[in-house]
Formats: C-alpha cells, sequence, structure tokens
C-alpha cells in the first residue's frame, strides 16, 4: 500500500524521474491540480497558473502540512499589520484625527512601515508567480495582483518619499500627494485569503485517501510451515502467505479462505448491508471486517494489487482529472492584462506628448491611475465570497458543498448516477413479508423465527426480530441452538423443532420444498426480497422474506429529477433481480447490476465522453472513484467518512430530495456570481478611460489616482453586497 508500489509513477512528459524505490518524503512527485502535465520532486508552484502543487499520490504517513499552516499563520499576521493600515488610511475620511503636523507625519510613516511590510513581505510570492507568468506567456491572476499592487506600491513610495516630483494640482495644503499603500496592502491580504481557503479545501480531499489507506490494517498474522504465528508488517506479506484472521479483525490483503467458516462485513467496500458467508474457496478482500469465526487465508493479491489499493489509485487520479472550473479570473487576465498595459502606456505617451507641464509628472500619474483602477481585487473576491454565502445557506439546507466547482458544476448536470443500496433503500434490511405454508399461522411462525434468530447479530436476523416486535409478538426462548454458517439456524421452540435458512440446509435436512412454495419464493426474490424457509417439525411451514426497503422520499424525487430534464441511471453492486425490481418501482432510465468499484468509475467515464454532465451520488467506499471522477460527487450523509471526503457536495439527510434543493443553490450561486464578475468589471472598463484622461481635453479634468482607489473599493463593495442577497435564496 506504500506509493512506491503505485504504477502511476511512470512520468509523463514531467521534469522528475520515478522516485527512488523506498521515497522521503522529499522524493515524492509533485503535481499541479490544474495542468496535470506539470511534475517535479518536492513541492513548489505551477509555472502557468501559480497555483500550490500537490503530492501525485498521498502517503498513509501523515505527511508534513507545513504550506497550509504557514499560509495561515503568514494571513493571521497580514490581517495584524494591514488593519493598522486601513485605521491610519481612513481615519481622515471618517473625520477621526486632524491636520495637526506631528500626528499626520507619524500616521504617514506608520502607514507607509507597515504597507510596505505587507506588500513587500506577504506578496513576495505573488510578484515570483506573476514574473514566472510571463515566461511561458501565460498571464493569469497573480500577474494581476504583482502588477495593480506592485504599481501602487511603487507609486505611493515615491509619492510619500519625493511629493515634490508631481505636479502641483495632485498636491494638498501641505505639499503632500495621496498614497495608496492601504489599497495595496487590503488586496495582497485578500488573495493570501483566498489561496488559504483554496488549498485548506484542497486537503480535504487527499484526506480521502488518507482514510482508505487506513482501512488495511498495519500487520498480519503470518503462519509458518511448522504452525508458529507471528505477527509480521503488512509490506513483508507476499502472494502465497498463509495468514490468520481471528474475529473482530480486518482481512489484511486480497486472497482465499483456506480453512475455518465466518461472515465478513464488506459493506465498506461494496455498500451492500448484508455480510457474506466465507466457506474454504470463497474469495476475501483486504481492508474488510471478519465477524464471528476464524479464518485461514491464502495471500493472492498484496501491496499495489489489492482491490483497496487499485481504488486508492482511482480516486487520485479522478480527483486531479477534476480540474476546478479554470478560474474565471485566469481567463479574463489573459487578455485583460495586455489590454490594461497597452492603454496606460498609451496615456503616458499621450501626456508626454500633448499634456500640460510638468509633463511626465502627468505622464506617470496617468499611467499608474490606470493600472490602479484595473486591478481587479474586486475580481479576486466575486467568486469566493459568493461561495462563502452559499455554502453557509446550504449548510442551513443540510447541503455541505467542498468547493466552488461544485457549486458552479452542480446547476449543469443532466444525468445523476445513483448507487442502491443507502441511495436509493434504506441500506438495511427489514421484514417484508411472512408467508405460511399450511397450517401454522403467520404470527405464530413469525415469533418462532423470531426466537430462533434472535441470538444472532447478523442483519437478516435482526430485521426478523425488529419485525416481530413491531408486530407486537411474545417471542419465547429457543434451546439446542445451532448455527450453519452461510446456511442457517436450528433449534427447539415450544417444544416444536425448527429449521430457519436456504434450501440448501433444507435439501440436507430432508425436508421436502414443494413446487407452490418454490414458485411463490422465486416471485419474492424477483421483487427484490431475500427468502428464507422456515421448517416446523420437518415439513416446510413458510416463507420469510426480508428486503432492503425503498426510502420514503425517492419516488417524488425521482419523478422531480424527471421534471428538470435529468436522466437517472442506476449502478449497484447488487444482483440483477433486486436492481431491476427497484428500478421498475421508481421508474430509472438505466439499470446496469453486479457492477464493481472500478466499473462505476469507467461508467461515469463513458457517460462523460459522450458528453453528458455526470452527478454521482454514493455512499460507500467502492463508490468513491466514480463520485471522485463524476463532475459532481454527492455523498449521501451517514456513508462512509471516505466516500464524504472524496464528494464534492455532502448531504446530511442523504435523502435525493437534498439533489433538488443543492441545483436550486447552485442555479442561485451561479447567477450571483455572473452578476459579481460584471460589477467588479464594470468598474475597471468605465474607469480605466477616465484614469487615462479621456475627460481631459472636454473638461480640464484629470482623475486622480485616489478616486481611482475609491472607484476600486466601492466594486469590492457592491460585489460583497451583492453576495449577500444569497442568504434569503428560497430552496
Amino acid at each position: 500500500m506504500h506509493e512506491h508500489h503505485h504504477p502511476h509513477h511512470h512520468d509523463h512528459g514531467g521534469t522528475a524521474a520515478a522516485p527512488p524505490p523506498r521515497p522521503a518524503p522529499a522524493g515524492t512527485v509533485y503535481t499541479c491540480p490544474m495542468h496535470p502535465e506539470i511534475r517535479q520532486l518536492g513541492p513548489g508552484y505551477c509555472p502557468k497558473c501559480g497555483m500550490v502543487l500537490e503530492p501525485l499520490l498521498p502517503s498513509a504517513a501523515a505527511e508534513d502540512d507545513g504550506e497550509l499552516r504557514r499560509l495561515g499563520r503568514r494571513f493571521g499576521w497580514l490581517v495584524a499589520l494591514t488593519v493598522p493600515v486601513l485605521a491610519v488610511a481612513m481615519g481622515p475620511h471618517l473625520g477621526l484625527g486632524h491636520p495637526s503636523a506631528p500626528w499626520d507625519a507619524a500616521a504617514g510613516w506608520i502607514e507607509a512601515l507597515l504597507g510596505s511590510a505587507v506588500v513587500l513581505w506577504g506578496g513576495a510570492t505573488f510578484f515570483v508567480r506573476g514574473w514566472r507568468s510571463l515566461w511561458p506567456w501565460s498571464p493569469n491572476m497573480y500577474t494581476l495582483i504583482a502588477l495593480g499592487t506592485g504599481v501602487a506600491w511603487a507609486y505611493s513610495a515615491v509619492a510619500f518619499l519625493a511629493p515634490g516630483l508631481f505636479p502641483p494640482g495632485l498636491r494638498d495644503l501641505h505639499g503632500r500627494v495621496a498614497v495608496y499603500f492601504e489599497s495595496a496592502a487590503v488586496i495582497v491580504t485578500l488573495v493570501t485569503l483566498g489561496d488559504f481557503l483554496e488549498l485548506r479545501a484542497r486537503r480535504r480531499t487527499s484526506a480521502a485517501l488518507k482514510a482508505l489507506l487506513g482501512l488495511a490494517p498495519k500487520t498480519a498474522r503470518r503462519l509458518d510451515a511448522d504452525g508458529g504465528e507471528q505477527d509480521v508488517p503488512l509490506e513483508a506479506v507476499v502472494a502465497g502467505d498463509v495468514l490468520r484472521v481471528r474475529p473482530g479483525e480486518k482481512v489484511p490483503v486480497d486472497g482465499v479462505v483456506l480453512a475455518g467458516e465466518s461472515h465478513v462485513d464488506e459493506s465498506m467496500l461494496t455498500g451492500e448491508p448484508l455480510p457474506a458467508a466465507k466457506t474454504p474457496g470463497d474469495p476475501l478482500t483486504g481492508g474488510t471486517v471478519n465477524q464471528d469465526g476464524a479464518l485461514t487465508m491464502r495471500a493472492e493479491k498484496v501491496g499495489a494489487e489489492t482491490m483497496l489499493a487499485r481504488i486508492v489509485a482511482l480516486v487520485a487520479q479522478a480527483q486531479r482529472s477534476r480540474a476546478p472550473l479554470q478560474r474565471v479570473a485566469d481567463r479574463v487576465a489573459a487578455w485583460f492584462v495586455p489590454a490594461v498595459v497597452a492603454v496606460a502606456l498609451l496615456a503616458f505617451v499621450g501626456w508626454l506628448a500633448w499634456g500640460p507641464a510638468p509633463r511626465l509628472a502627468h505622464a506617470v500619474v496617468a499611467a499608474v491611475s490606470v493600472l490602479i483602477i484595473a486591478c481587479p481585487c474586486a475580481l479576486g473576491l466575486a467568486t469566493p465570497i459568493s461561495i462563502m454565502v452559499a455554502s453557509g445557506r446550504g449548510a442551513q439546507a443540510g447541503v455541505l458543498f467542498k468547493d466552488a466547482a461544485a457549486i458552479e458544476a452542480m446547476e449543469a448536470i443532466d444525468t445523476l448516477v445513483v448507487d442502491k443500496t443507502g441511495t436509493l433503500t434504506e441500506g438495511r434490511p427489514s421484514l417484508r413479508e411472512l408467508a405460511p405454508v399450511g397450517a401454522w399461522p403467520a404470527p405464530r411462525l413469525l415469533a418462532w423465527a423470531a426466537a430462533l434468530e434472535r441470538p444472532s447479530e447478523h442483519p437478516l436476523a435482526r430485521a426478523i426480530v425488529a419485525g416481530a416486535e413491531a408486530a407486537g409478538l411474545a417471542v419465547p426462548a429457543a434451546t439446542d441452538f445451532r448455527t450453519r454458517t452461510g446456511r442457517g439456524v436450528l433449534g427447539s421452540v415450544e417444544g416444536h423443532a425448527l429449521v430457519l435458512g436456504n434450501a440448501r440446509l433444507l435439501e440436507e435436512l430432508g425436508v421436502a420444498l414443494p413446487a407452490e412454495a418454490a414458485a411463490q419464493a422465486e416471485q419474492l426474490r424477483r421483487e427484490g426480497a431475500t427468502v428464507m424457509l422456515l421448517a416446523v417439525d420437518g415439513a416446510l411451514a413458510g416463507l420469510v422474506a426480508v428486503a432492503d426497503r425503498i426510502k420514503a422520499d425517492a419516488a417524488q424525487a425521482v419523478a422531480a429529477l424527471h421534471r428538470e430534464g435529468v436522466r437517472l441511471v442506476m449502478l449497484t453492486g447488487d444482483n440483477a433481480v433486486t436492481a431491476q425490481a427497484v428500478a421498475r418501482e421508481l421508474g430509472i432510465d438505466v439499470v446496469q447490476a453486479e457492477v464493481s468499484p472500478e466499473d462505476k468509475a469507467a461508467w461515469v467515464a463513458r457517460l462523460k465522453a459522450a458528453g453528458r454532465r455526470v452527478a454521482m451520488a454514493g455512499d460507500g467506499i467502492n463508490d468513491a472513484p466514480a463520485l471522485a471522477a463524476a463532475d459532481v460527487g454527492i455523498a449521501m450523509g451517514g456513508g462512509t467518512d471516505v466516500a464524504m471526503e472524496s464528494a464534492a457536495v455532502t448531504l446530511v439527510k442523504g435523502e435525493l430530495g437534498a439533489i433538488l434543493r443543492a441545483r436550486a443553490l447552485s442555479r442561485a450561486t451561479v447567477r450571483n456570481i455572473r452578476l459579481n464578475l460584471f460589477l467588479a468589471f464594470v468598474y475597471n472598463v468605465l474607469g480605466v478611460p477616465l484614469a487615462a484622461g479621456a475627460l481631459y481635453p472636454l473638461l480640464g479634468i484629470t482623475l486622480s489616482p485616489m478616486v481611482a482607489a475609491l472607484a476600486m473599493s466601492l466594486s469590492s463593495v457592491s460585489v460583497v453586497s451583492n453576495a449577500l442577497r444569497l442568504r434569503r435564496v428560497r430552496l
């Protein structure tokens, strides 16, 4: 299960070689979540989009999450430095502070020093990333940020230290020129917050894989040729080893039962609630839990070949293929950066050629005003602020979104892939009916069946006992109780010899199965029930049907999804008979039964290749690869942690109706973000020509960079207040 086993380390045109066989974390290959072709040894930033790189495959060892902690600490410091800068800068506008020279001079220095610290220390990585984006010419959000903050800071530094260089029209009574340290500082701080939130969301996805890796036990009990046993680390197990698995322990690797009988809980892998009976010759999967008997097994697949390791590799691969909506800001930056720089240069040249004296000073101010007003701090805010408000609104409605991409993608979904167990059905068996065959009345038979099953922990047994209790029956005591693994139970109740089990057990005991009873049992199975036969004193007395009930709201949710034009596809590991029964009852479009975890992910990939926008809803570990591969993975609440971690959306109550609520919220949010982006731009687009001096020839007005900064903050305020409207959206 360690990194070095994985077949995915072959390099695809990156810079790194395959890592050494037992890599220290330093030798790990890192890749960019948005540009998978970028590969390098060790952490860093993507040269194309400036994102923080992440490890190609997670290791079970707790990786040092220094990057996240560092960003968090840096953000804390930036806030501490930016707040005083803002307070000092805003003081005069709020009527605080009076133009007494000594306080003003001190305030000016506080603003200049703290603001410079924020921009030069806090924004250092932005400048590095902005600079690097120029060489493989791919301007991105960081290019804009580096440009805007760099220019605002440099201009402010000159204005603060040498105001004499500026034309008299820009100086106040005291001979000073307006500075923008606070604008630059606020932008750097906000962008750092955005980076921190995004990195945190991405780190949570790798937590899913760690949880998966943690499912396999760390050691296994190996039997030697002479019958001795010893605990060996999991990595030391090779195919062909004979291992012992005691009751309550996890199966260490994939293999086959050699000796012993038991039930194994495979629900974490298959999502199916019934434990599987295991007798010699049956397959075992690593990570599943052995319940009641001791088993001896032969290891067949170890390391990267186990089902669990393959699922981990699939999830890791799928998560990276689902790049977040290539940031709007990046797409915009690609044409916006050159356009703004061109306008700034034109303004500079124009003022230099035709402007009033002092020409150079006017030219510099015009160029800087253009760059400051174009700085898209509202653009950096537009998406995250809507996402934050929408996430809060969703949480109230029991819909948890993991990241922005999930909210945006949810609205465009046209195909919903669902797992049957736990999604459409309750995920645990309950008694459907007891059909008497012969003279004994049903309530009497049910009480007897419950008496036999009471000592057992098996879910089918629990369903029968719960059914008897729900019917208000008094359950007598059973004596002489014996179980036959995988076949059923025998015992005496109220002086009658009872047998409850499958046809194989009745055959062994010589109980005849009449033809009409067999036909009735077959019919019940076709409706999706598990049927057990009850014999009293050597003759068949009744059929006990136990089934996984369809969830109460499933039918109306399916109908509502159909009305919205969403196709439903059901993929289940369960048998075809049960699957068809559920699909018929709910009117589901496509059904595929007996599907393995890899098949589920492949199905999702096929649907996506056919151009469908796919959401996948599931709750088991077997769903994790498909959840990660889908455009939107939806974990149904109460599912496994792994499903929740690999999904983009978690529904707390786990009902299909919540998917409709999630879509409504997604629609409102996408509309809100679009309006935000429009608001963020409208100021820039209107402001740029004004800042360049478009009004000067007509009205003799020049736009001071202070007004530019005001327009900038107005755009941010309008974006925030628009986002807050999402709090009132009806779901």
